[in-house]
């Protein structure tokens, strides 16, 4: 140990008097290092962190999943039977979270509130921090409402109180009283922070009502595969008793972890590996640098070894010098991850899981420690085995040997092509994801984004006759008052707009000319199992102005108007998609459809009208059925209230005068106000942020290897002044010479570019989940990578092949 002390004390003193070469490798690693533990935090914060319960790997998200394969929320009567049924689980709840005004806390605040089922906490295995939990009494239909609160919003809203048995909250128009207050760490359903019974709301005897999330907790000594067997099992029983009643196939069982994190989870291991490139290079970077380093001190180390010093000893040496750049890289890499972590989370999408989570915590350092590990062995090891090989050469030729440096030379220009090759797959992995930003920005929604400021409102649910005539009234009113709002051209209202929210869809019937729905339930369910005649469709509820606000084209007939009331007959427009499907070569106009499911009013809507496709719930998937309902005729689905409008003047002034009108109409409500452009762009919040990351890497690699490209143009040139001297002595003239000196430099990047494009096609597969417009394979985003890496290279090559130029002969001549 003191003779490794004393290594640690030598090559301090060596690294002070090479400053340049000392700050530039520390430089490099802390650039690797701040990246790479920057993206590993959020891996680990998102990806591997365990869940903050009881035996987290026994807790399982479950869905029912149809006859093609796609996932579904469970139906009341599923839940139950796969409860009772199911060996395997010992718990099983449903849930799901909406968005709800909520007073009786100070002010009105919009916040996420959480219906849960009576082993909902114990599957979890939660208790209340303050106050008392959820009793069996409180899980009956038509019970006292009462409420769990999250830490935060008893903090912020409640004032901390440690007695909150007198708190009353008032959601959806009831009166709750407040229980208990959950832990901080807790918050489940993501952004919930009010928690009440499920049992509250109705229990829905259809099997096709896919209302619920569902999370269990595996018995002890089951195994997830177990349960999967044995769930599939009771779902195809299930399927046969109950045939086209239910739409459940199967049931999937997923660890609640990898549900919660399942759309991420692909994007975040590939930034992990693109920053692990990143690191590799600047590790070569490093690698070469010592190269450089050993070649000045070789005399130093040949001189050593004719004293006496061994092989191990000399290595030794090198390796603790190693360790010192590796910990100065590391711990600064430490300090800048803590502001790039920061940037991270400002760039990231909303929609990211477990945000709350990410932080450098002691995984991280532990990480951190590996990589310095890792890095200080191999780096310590390469410039101590290539520094003591051949030095007796060296030593006879009084510390020059031109064969040993034509090795490094060799060795220098071999790192050089692997950073340019793991360079070309980076820079093609950021050309695939940019130009499949560029394709999705390129595609048209279906609708005009300019120009349209959004305002949110959540309303109480309309359950009753009075309830959704309260409703209609209040959504005349609130779009009168908004007509008249100085700027404002247009106002329409929605349930349901594009690319921001929860769009229903479900199974709709078409009923034949003059055709009335039978009164007999038998023969209804015999029209739903009439293939031709079922179809599946989203739902939409929109307002008379929608369509002129945002744009949408009518194609044919007329868009609703204020003669479709709560009492006139049941309209309904339908989208382009939904007519050239369900009537091709057929006039929609007229036909009639029963779409009660939805909202569960069964009189039959009849087609006036048919729009433009719209895309709805992403950019990238195609136009889907859609059936729009005008909200004053169902006013039902319209509690998650979108007004749009379209103005003339700037949005600010609009969203000022819109405020004061919702808060006149609607004191407890309080609205939230966007530009339908910052909808549009919050949609693609992590496609931008994936490839803005990715680009960044490869960028931040680019610079690295023309770096490392340059450095070893520059020092082939200065090792072979002399060869340069003698050439143009001999007859050659600059031209010639600074082919010769390009030519080296093209030859190394053709080589890296070569290597790269294999390693790229083999590692951009695992972008294909991400690609939109083009394959991971796209040879025009390859060759653009591949031209631009020899284009640089080349350009880092000009000012040594320059300098090559300028040597003067009779110098190089004397000296030899």
């Amino acid at each position: 140990m003191s003779t490794f002390l004393q290594d640690l004390r030598y090559g301090f003193r060596t690294l002070l008097k090479s400053p340049g070469f000392t700050v530039l490798a520390v430089a490099t690693l802390t650039l690797g290092m701040g990246m790479a533990a920057a993206i590993f935090s959020v891996v680990y914060g998102v990806l591997l962190r365990p869940l903050h319960y009881e035996q987290p790997d026994r807790i399982v998200d479950l869905h029912e999943v149809n006859e093609r394969g796609h996932e579904m929320h469970f139906a009341d009567p599923n839940f139950a039977d796969v409860r009772s049924q199911a060996q395997t689980l010992q718990s099983a709840a449903e849930y799901a979270g909406s968005l709800e005004s909520v007073s009786g806390g100070g002010e009105p605040v919009r916040t996420t509130v959480a219906a849960v089922s009576a082993d909902f906490f114990p599957v979890l295995r939660v208790s209340p921090l303050w106050g008392r939990g959820f009793r069996p009494e409180d899980h009956r239909f038509g019970a006292d409402p009462v409420a769990l609160v999250g830490y935060g919003y008893w903090k912020q809203f409640l004032g901390g109180a440690t007695d909150v048995s007198s708190i009353k909250l008032k959601i959806d128009d009831r009166i709750f009283s407040v229980a208990g207050v959950l832990p901080a760490q807790f918050s489940f359903p993501a952004g919930a922070e009010i928690w009440v019974p499920r049992e509250l709301y109705e229990w829905l005897p259809s099997r096709t009502a896919h209302n619920w999330n569902v999370v269990a907790r595996l018995r002890d000594g089951a195994s997830l595969e177990q349960s999967r067997a044995e769930l599939q099992a009771i779902a195809t029983r299930l399927k046969q008793q109950y045939g086209a009643d239910t739409k459940m196939a199967g049931v999937s069982i997923t660890p609640l972890r990898d549900s919660m994190t399942g759309n991420v989870r692909p994007a975040l291991w590939v930034l992990l590996g693109a920053v692990g490139l990143l690191l590799l290079i600047a590790c070569a970077n490093v690698a070469n640098l010592l190269l450089v380093q050993s070649a000045a001190r070789q005399h130093e180390i040949s001189v050593r070894f004719a004293l006496g010093a061994t092989r191990v000893r000399v290595v030794r040496q090198l390796v603790a010098e190693a360790l010192l750049l590796v910990l100065g890289g590391g711990c600064l890499g430490l300090v800048a991850a803590f502001w790039a972590l920061r940037v991270l989370l400002a760039l990231s999408p909303e929609t990211l899981p477990r945000a709350g989570e990410i932080t450098i915590s002691a995984p991280v350092f532990v990480f951190a420690a590996g990589l310095c590990a890792v890095m200080a062995v191999s780096l310590g090891m390469f410039s101590g085995l290539r520094s003591s090989s051949g030095l007796q050469h060296a030593l006879a030729a009084g510390g020059r040997s031109q064969s040993g440096a034509f090795v490094s030379q060799r060795i220098s220009r071999a790192i050089v092509a692997g950073q340019l090759a793991i360079t070309l797959t980076l820079l093609a992995g950021a050309t695939l994801l940019g130009r499949s930003l560029l394709h999705v920005l390129s595609v048209s929604p279906g609708f005009r984004t300019d120009h349209v400021v959004m305002m949110n409102l959540t309303l109480p649910e309309a359950g009753n006759e009075s309830s959704r005539v309260s409703r209609v009234q209040f959504l005349d009113n609130l779009l009168e008052r908004l007509r008249g709002v100085p700027g404002v051209q247009q106002v329409g209202g929605t349930g349901n707009l594009p690319l921001i929210g929860f769009h229903p869809d479900g199974l709709y019937v078409t009923l034949n000319a003059g055709e009335s729905l039978p009164a007999d339930m038998h023969v209804l369910e015999q029209m739903w199992h009439d293939k031709s005649r079922v179809g599946s469709a989203d739902y939409a509820s929109v307002s008379a102005g929608y369509f002129q606000v945002l744009g949408i084209p009518l194609l044919r007939g007329r868009l609703f108007n204020d003669g479709d009331s709560i009492q006139s007959l049941p309209v309904a427009i339908i989208s382009e998609s939904m007519a050239r499907d369900r009537w091709p070569g057929q006039d929609p106009l007229g036909q009639r459809i029963e779409f009660g499911n939805m909202d569960g009013d069964l009189r039959p809507l009849t087609v006036v009208g048919v729009a433009g496709d719209v895309r709805e719930e992403t950019l990238e998937r195609p136009p889907y059925p859609v059936i729009y309902v005008d909200c004053r005729q169902r006013p039902q689905r319209a509690s998650d209230l979108k007004v749009v409008m379209r103005a003339s003047t700037d949005a600010a002034t609009v969203i000022s005068s819109a405020r004061q009108i919702a808060r006149e109409l609607a004191p407890e409500t309080p609205p939230k106000f966007a530009t339908l452009e910052q909808v549009v762009s919050g949609s693609l919040q992590g496609r931008r942020f994936n490839a803005i990351l990715v680009d960044v890497f490869a960028g931040t690699a680019l610079l690295l290897a023309i770096a490392g490209m340059y450095g070893v143009m520059a020092y082939s040139v200065t090792r072979r002044t002399n060869e340069f001297g003698v050439r143009m002595a001999l007859g050659a003239n600059r031209a010639t010479i600074l082919r010769l000196v390009l030519g080296q430099g093209l030859v190394t990047a053709a080589i890296g570019v070569a290597v790269g494009v294999a390693a790229s096609l083999a590692a951009t597969r695992t972008l294909s989940s991400m690609m939109f417009g083009l394959s991971a394979s796209d040879p025009l985003s390859f060759a653009a990578a591949a031209l631009l890496l020899i284009g640089v290279a080349l350009l880092a090559s000009c000012v040594p092949a320059q300098r090559a130029t300028r040597v003067d002969p009779l110098v190089a001549l004397r000296y030899e």
